[in-house]
């Protein structure tokens, strides 16, 4: 028996493929017959031209986040998170449209100083920033860094040659924050740096940065989760750091000028996500900060996010070829394609949740359950589960996943000793790689025992 036979209406052409506006960039055109385009760019040229798997980014996308956020929160107050993107080509675009930066490496730092990135505009994080980091940031003279443990006090007043700017990292009670909010909470106090305030460890750390006439406790850092599209968690958040800044007001005298509450808003991955409303939620974390600095009595801090995936993750998509089908007896078929863990962990390391499409040509048959996989021969290699795909899809095929600008290539690793993908930026119809692919050569050459 054909397969023709068991899905009589393999024949019958599909109407074109429907792309979720919310999971694609805004520039993204879709032509009929499979053809797709972001930033005036055809995708299906774009692997053809540079291979596949590939990371396509919409330089018009980036930017046009990073101006909603700063005319909601103005530019001085936000930060983009450079962990969920970050390359020369990248942070020009955050430098250009006015954001700082926050950065949580040496390495990080490096791309921004080869770019000129201001100084003053950037701020050092990370749960444990190694001595070459700390330097780093000095040498460059960054505006801020946050203060996630004690130790980070001694190292960084003795590193010190300048009177340093440091924000607190704080750890509100975590089920408080997060009762009954959607997303992916931060980890357990018991698995991260920060502490808890007030209590007496907050208050020791306190007395240490005071102590060091090279620091000067400007504000207070938190974390609340990621993929969030709600607002609850953070009010209770600004709520929560406010009473601690009434706190360091009455005991200590000191006034808190900044407060940062991070970032980890959603951006919708699959057909359904909820998105972030970025500017409704200026207003309304405005209006919680105002009221909870009248009830504490202290002056009203700057308030200050941190995006890293909203900035970035709807402005890409990635690109693959597919290598085998098996189709089920139940109708469904497995996919496999040219790339996978190596270059997408997260389904792996987190559930994320992705989809794609066919590109390149329109697909004549029903669309069937798909599940996509790929070829690192792992259990955790699957990228997506049940997505519509043509029934006829075959060998060669191209697919575009969206959704795919932000902890695709920061995470992507060299697993089978395959190479990382390249990154190519589109804007107005012109093309241009910005990340070039790794090679065998490259993964080679660290290989110096013959």
């Amino acid at each position: 028996m054909s397969l023709s036979d068991l899905i009589p209406s393999l024949r019958t052409s599909l109407p074109p493929q429907r792309l979720c506006t919310e999971i694609w960039p805004s520039s993204t055109r879709h032509t009929g017959h499979g053809a797709i385009s972001i930033g005036g760019v055809d995708l299906a040229a774009l692997a053809e031209q540079y291979g596949t798997p590939a990371y396509v980014i919409d330089e018009g996308e980036v930017r046009d986040h990073c101006r909603e956020y700063g005319a909601a929160f103005g530019n001085g107050n936000v930060v983009y998170a450079a962990k969920a993107l970050t390359s020369r080509a990248v942070l020009r675009w955050v430098m250009e449209e006015g954001l700082g930066l926050s950065v949580y490496s040496e390495g990080q730092l490096s791309v921004a100083a080869a770019v000129g990135f201001p100084a003053e505009r950037i701020v050092l994080h990370g749960d444990a920033k190694t001595p070459a980091d700390l330097q780093a940031a000095l040498d460059y003279g960054v505006g801020r860094v946050v203060i996630e443990s004690a130790s980070e006090v001694t190292r960084l007043a003795a590193l010190a040659t300048r009177r340093q700017k440091v924000l607190i990292r704080v750890l509100p009670p975590h089920d408080d924050l997060f009762d009954g909010v959607a997303g992916i909470p931060a980890a357990s106090d018991a698995d991260r740096f920060g502490v808890a305030a007030p209590s007496e460890a907050f208050d020791d750390l306190v007395r240490r940065i005071v102590a060091q006439p090279k620091l000067e406790l400007y504000g207070l850092d938190c974390y609340v989760g990621s993929q969030i599209s709600r607002f609850g968690g953070y009010e209770r958040a600004i709520q929560r750091l406010v009473a601690v800044a009434g706190h360091l007001a009455r005991t200590k005298g000191i006034v808190v000028r900044e407060l940062n509450i991070g970032g980890g808003h959603a951006a919708p991955a699959v057909d359904g996500d909820s998105p972030f409303a970025v500017a409704a939620f200026a207003g309304r974390a405005r209006a919680v900060l105002g009221l909870a600095c009248e009830r504490q009595g202290v002056p009203e801090p700057e308030l200050v996010v941190t995006p890293g995936r909203a900035v970035v993750a709807r402005a890409g998509v990635a690109l693959y070829r597919v290598v085998a089908v098996r189709r089920e007896p139940e109708g469904c078929q497995l996919v496999a394609i040219d790339g996978g863990l190596s270059d997408n962990p997260r389904p792996a390391l987190y559930g994320a949740r992705y989809t794609a499409v066919l590109l390149g040509r329109a697909g004549t048959g029903p669309a069937v359950s798909s599940t996509i996989v790929g070829r690192h021969d792992e259990a955790g290699d699957v990228l997506a589960r049940s997505v519509p795909l043509p029934a006829d899809l075959r060998p060669g095929d191209l697919l575009a996943a969206p959704g795919a600008g932000a902890y695709h290539l920061p995470l992507a690793s060299n697993y089978n000793l395959v190479g990382r993908p390249p990154l190519i930026a589109v804007r107005d119809g012109v093309a241009r790689v910005v990340v070039r692919r790794e090679t065998i050569d490259d993964v080679l050459c660290r290989d110096v025992e013959s």
